[in-house]
Order: structure tokens, then sequence, then C-alpha cells
């Protein structure tokens, strides 16, 4: 451990959070794997080492070791090992299959066009507020079954569980525990009542699973989703002429995409905590250890990427690890990349001379694992 990359997670907090990438950069080179005293979690760097530990689950569990008397959240997709994630997996993969997702295409299109309705003509908007969280917000409370006037609300605690806050946690899981039993007693045709269907028929689901579905579904249904489709903007006022080439070329969209993913993603960290003790880049890493896994940092990686520090806007192929990878692989994968294509598509056509205003604050999101901003000013 090299005490000047210590001083640089607790001094520097502040500088990281939105421009994360000369600091991985340093890492990958100098600490791949490190401990970080403060944080009490071994941290990691480097592509390889990323996957290993997003693959290998026997040695790397996503189960919390000892959650805390809040439990909301703890019995999720997100914090399982096989074998109850697969049972849990396999209930919700059937919501989003390719097929099930591409039949979603004729509602996300007309709620983006919805959207660009309402801004069009103005000379200036407020991108992530007006286009980037309505979107996804509406199409996962939709597939959920969340009534329209409870859509602010989720909102505000899915950003306030982005930022660890209990009390959001506590509201949500709330929320949903009261709308699982109005659903029990007056089933419809969304996620919610399939779930509860699912629960009776006896699989191996309990209540507290049920809730936590749900606020992970809703949670990862809209933020990452946001964020992708305002870190596009972002890397487009960075590279204009890579705007400039998207407009002439529209069929690159899906690889623009992709290289938003790996240049800016959504996603910069999340953790794992050791079953056994391992080696890993070089290190011993003791049982019981909390590993936190930087895949802005393997997304960056040089070993693996051309050009790493550049948008590269036909980027093909792009093997980058935003989305995970192994079991914990992203479920809602193909929806957000559904939901950001069309929505940039219909602002391509509709919206051909978006751009963010030359002299905007840009105030990110104040998270090391998420990567995007509180709001975007453009004009149009």
């Amino acid at each position: 451990m090299q005490p000047d990359h210590q001083s640089a997670m607790t001094e520097q907090n502040s500088v990281l959070i939105g421009n994360p990438f000369p600091w991985y950069d340093q890492m990958r080179r100098d600490s791949p794997v490190f401990y970080d005293a403060e944080q009490q979690s071994w941290m990691v760097f480097r592509y390889e080492d990323i996957k290993r530990v997003c693959t290998d689950w026997q040695t790397f569990s996503s189960q919390v070791p000892q959650p805390s008397e809040q439990v909301d959240l703890t019995q999720s997709l997100n914090y399982t090992d096989p074998p109850k994630h697969q049972s849990l997996r396999s209930l919700v993969a059937k919501v989003f299959t390719a097929r099930r997702v591409a039949e979603l295409a004729p509602r996300i299109t007309q709620i983006t066009h919805e959207l660009i309705d309402k801004v069009q003509g103005k000379n200036r908007i407020d991108f992530v507020q007006d286009l980037a969280i309505p979107l996804p917000v509406i199409v996962i409370a939709e597939i959920l079954g969340v009534p329209v006037e409870d859509r602010a609300d989720f909102k505000h605690w899915s950003n306030g569980i982005i930022l660890s806050d209990p009390t959001a946690l506590q509201y949500m899981g709330d929320y949903f525990r009261h709308l699982l039993e109005q659903r029990r007693q007056n089933s419809g045709k969304d996620l919610i009542s399939d779930l509860i269907a699912a629960h009776e028929a006896g699989e191996t689901l309990t209540a507290q699973e049920l809730v936590d579905f749900c606020i992970l579904m809703l949670v990862a249904g809209n933020e990452t989703t946001t964020n992708l489709l305002g870190n596009t903007l972002l890397c487009f006022k960075e590279y204009p002429e890579a705007f400039k080439r998207l407009k002439r070329e529209p069929e690159l969209l899906p690889l623009a995409i992709e290289e938003v993913l790996r240049y800016h993603s959504p996603l910069q960290g999340t953790e794992r905590f050791t079953k056994v003790a391992t080696q890993l880049g070089g290190k011993t890493i003791p049982a019981g250890q909390m590993v936190l896994v930087w895949i802005g940092a393997g997304n960056r990686d040089e070993t693996q990427f051309d050009r790493p520090d550049e948008f590269v806007i036909d980027r093909n192929p792009n093997p980058h690890l935003s989305f995970g990878n192994g079991i914990h692989f992203c479920l809602g994968a193909p929806l957000a990349r559904l939901e950001s294509k069309i929505m940039l598509s219909a602002m391509l056509e509709r919206l051909p001379n978006i751009h963010i205003e030359p002299n905007a604050t840009l105030e990110f999101i104040p998270s090391m694992a998420m990567y995007g901003v509180k709001s975007l000013s453009v004009l149009l």
C-alpha cells in the first residue's frame, strides 16, 4: 500500500468525482490491487483482475457478510450467490428476454416523442430533468405497475438510495410492501403481479425478496439509463467531431452507445466479498474482505483497448465491463440499450443542433460508484 494513493481516496475525493480517470491510470500502473485502510477494502483496477472478480463467484461473493438490521435490498439479485441467485434471476429474466424487450419499442418510442414534443421550440432545456430522467422512470414504472402519480417520489427515493440514504431505502421498501399488498388483492398485467403469482405458486421467493426485487428493478432500471443518456452528451461535448460524424452516419449509433458505456460508464465501481483467502494481482487477500472493483478503470485498460483515453465512436469490438460479467451480467442491459437508441435516434432527427451550454457548470452526482451529472443545461 502506498500512502499517496491512500490520500487520493480521502483528501481528493471531491476532485476524483467527475474525473477519476488520471487516478485510475496511476493505480493501474503502480498499485493495481491495493488495500485501503480507511474504507477497509481491497481495490482492483486492471481489466483482467476485475473480470476475474466479477466471474469467480465461488471466491468473490456478492452476498453481504453481515447485513445490518435495515435489511431492505440485501436479499435482491445483486446481493445473492447461486443457487438462490439462479432462482431469483430466472423469475425476472422472463420479463427481460430479447423478445419481451423488443415488444416495448413502440411504447418507448411514443414516450420519447411525447417528451420531445414538450421541449421542442424552446431555446434552452435541462436535458437530464426534461428527457433523460423521465423516459427510463416512466418505462420501468409501467413495467412494474407503479401508478403515474407516484413516479416523482420514486425518482427522489432512487436518488437517495444511490447516495446510500437509509431513509430513502426505508420509504421505498414501505411503499412496495403496501403496493404488493394491493396487488395481492387486485392483480394486473405488470411485473409485480407476475412476481406475486410466482411467489404464491410456491417459487422460493420470500416476502422480503419480493420487496427487494422491486427496489432493485426501479433503481437499476432508471439511474443507469439516465446517466448513459447524459454521459452521451458529455462525450459529444468533448468530441464534437464524433457528434458531427454520427449525424452524417446515424447507423453508427449502436457502436456509439457502447463507446459511451466504456468511456463514461454510468457504473464506475461495484463490490464483492472474499469467501476464502485468494491471490489477486500478486497480493494475498484474506477471507471475509470487501473487494471494490473499479469498472471505470478496467474500461480504460491499455492492455485491452487501443487509445483507451479517447472516445472512438466506431470502436469495434468493444468488450467493456459496464454491464458486469459472469452470472451477474446486467439483466436490464437490452432495455438500457433500447431506450438509449430510441431517445438518441429521435434527438438526432428532431433536435439535431442540441449542445451543452458553453458556460454550463457541470455538477456531478456525489458518488464514486456512479458517473453522471445532476442536471445538464443544453441549447436546442
